[in-house]
């Protein structure tokens, strides 16, 4: 996005009003939508109004690195696909490893639920922590504070502080959702959630791909629903209105911010 610095502040801040705005009135709703592509959305929507089309850097792909809003709109169409594709695979394989397994295999399946927790944790910051940094990183160079774009210490440790503050006290909801709304899920689907989600979404962040962490659990949640071969429990419904929400949050988000930066201007 290339925005002139003296506007660069109204359009980053519209986005990111926008961004949340969504958030909240999703969450509500109980419905998992996407913080980073309603961030997208929002910047995009924001920079379009203020500045044009041409201050929106749209791309696509350098390779297999998405780059620009054409790229973070494939990233949001692969990656729940693949969310699912890999749960799918690992639900059928641990289905046959585990046909006659006993009760003793509790214990070990909920160590192995602690230590995926974690990885799920730390693949969670690994995407969606760099877009907190990157907008503050942004917004700090816009308003003078830093001179080179690069992402300060105290930064880190804010939006890592703060992403965990907001998962633990503010998803509750969202949690219900995936964890009961869905599919109903046991120990060992719990299990091969966290393994599927963590592999897609660490390879996403390893090629620079902004997905949504939030898209690609819950597919794989419905991933895990087919490969336990129980299509009839899946609760299309939820999975329905979470799909609505999913692919309005760009949209949503963009107009959203397009508003929000009209009104900035008329008051500035």
């Amino acid at each position: 996005m290339t925005v002139a610095p003296n506007r660069a502040i109204s359009v980053i801040g519209s986005g990111v009003f926008a961004a949340a705005l969504w958030n909240v009135l999703t969450w509500m709703r109980g419905l998992p939508s996407s913080s980073g592509h309603a961030l997208v959305g929002g910047l995009a929507g924001a920079a379009v109004v203020d500045h044009g089309l041409a201050a929106v850097r749209w791309s696509g792909l350098h390779g297999w690195r998405p780059v620009g809003v054409t790229g973070v709109l494939i990233a949001l169409a692969v990656s729940p696909a693949l969310g699912f594709g890999v749960a799918f695979a690992v639900a059928r394989l641990g289905r046959r490893m585990l046909r006659r397994g006993t009760r003793r295999l509790g214990g070990p399946l909920r160590g192995a639920e602690w230590v995926m927790s974690a990885a799920l944790s730390f693949s969670h910051g690994a995407n969606d922590g760099q877009k907190a940094m990157g907008v503050v990183a942004a917004l700090l160079v816009a308003s003078g504070h830093l001179h080179t774009f690069g992402v300060p210490l105290w930064v880190k440790v804010a939006c890592g502080a703060l992403l965990t503050l907001g998962t633990a006290l503010g998803g509750w909801r969202i949690v219900r959702t995936i964890g009961r709304r869905i599919f109903h899920l046991d120990r060992f689907d719990g299990l091969a959630s966290q393994t599927a989600s963590t592999a897609v979404i660490l390879a996403a962040s390893y090629a620079g791909a902004p997905v949504s962490t939030t898209h690609v659990v819950a597919s794989s949640v419905v991933g895990i629903g087919g490969g336990r071969r129980r299509w009839r429990h899946v609760r299309w419904a939820v999975v329905r209105d979470m799909s609505f929400a999913w692919l309005a949050t760009l949209p949503a988000s963009a107009i959203l911010a397009g508003v929000s930066v009209l009104v900035w201007r008329s008051i500035a």
